[in-house]
């Protein structure tokens, strides 16, 4: 007792000067909880990541080798650009709702976005034990260019893991060995100011006036709609589609992937036989369920 009444006056003591400057008040639950409302989780991030090789093995298996991604300096053509290497200025907020939803918001401390490069050694298919055989599908991809937005929503009403991005592709080139076709200067980038945003079946200016001010590009969020490919997309646990009768599948439902695409060159044994290009690729109503078998 003797011990627990000195410690109790040495904290008394440690206490006086603060007591001395503030009226100290006990909080509620309401209280906490209007605090806990507002608190989050702000993590900033600077990275390069490099991957001697992914394997994905069934009987056979399914490698992709030599991975770097970090930022548009990774690539010729970023560096080229006047991008350094590092995926940076990055910021990760991250809040739970009172209702347990929680949102996950990928930004930068600069505002601007984020740029982003990427090369792959190759990809290739690989024979099982019994087997010798390889075939390369991909080789020698690189490509770099820029994520305007990345946000995630869990409900927890639904258990639906909601995912909406906005990126570009200023430029990727790959060669697809199996087939002799080699893809040179890719680009995606936003529908732009021709696409029916809203779906009232006119395309002009006024549709991408999302927010109703009367102006059309006037926020951030119309120019990032406008100016880069748009992907919604839903990921939770559901059933089969149709008549198929699998239960607790891996559900991918794709709202909205709305782009303009373009590739500069096509090659077929070494000689270009052209470009194509891509205006208003719109993908909606559009669903995956993925499971083993």
């Amino acid at each position: 007792m003797k011990g627990l009444k000195k410690i109790a006056l040495a904290t008394a003591v440690a206490a006086a000067p603060f007591a001395a400057h503030a009226e100290l008040k006990a909080m509620n639950d309401t209280a906490m909880g209007d605090i806990t409302g507002q608190a989050g989780v702000t993590i900033e991030l600077e990275t390069k990541v490099s991957i001697g090789q992914f394997k994905y093995t069934d009987e056979g298996s399914f490698a992709v080798n030599d991975i770097v991604l970090g930022g548009a300096g990774v690539t010729a053509g970023g560096a080229a650009a006047g991008y350094n290497d590092l995926l940076d200025q990055l910021v990760i907020d991250i809040d739970v709702q009172d209702d347990g939803d929680a949102n996950i918001h990928v930004g930068t401390l600069d505002g601007n976005p984020i740029d982003w490069g990427m090369t792959v050694g190759s990809m290739e298919l690989l024979a099982g034990s019994t087997g010798t055989d390889s075939t390369t599908l991909i080789s020698n991809m690189s490509g770099f260019g820029n994520l305007a937005a990345l946000n995630f929503h869990v409900d927890t009403a639904t258990d639906h893991l909601n995912i909406v991005a906005a990126f570009d592709v200023q430029d990727m080139s790959f060669d697809v060995d199996f087939l002799g076709v080699g893809i040179r200067n890719m680009k995606i980038t936003g529908a732009g100011a021709n696409y029916d945003y809203n779906g009232d079946g006119v395309v002009d200016l006024a549709d991408t006036d999302l927010d109703g001010s009367g102006t059309a590009g006037d926020t951030a969020a119309e120019q990032i709609q406008m100016g880069f490919a748009n992907v919604d997309l839903d990921v939770y646990k559901g059933n089969g589609l149709g008549a198929s009768t699998a239960t607790d599948v891996l559900r991918v439902d794709v709202n909205n992937v709305v782009m303009d695409m373009s590739i500069g060159g096509i090659e077929i044994g070494g000689t270009s036989i052209g470009s194509v290009a891509m205006d208003n690729l719109a993908i909606t109503n559009t669903k995956l369920a993925v499971y083993g078998h």
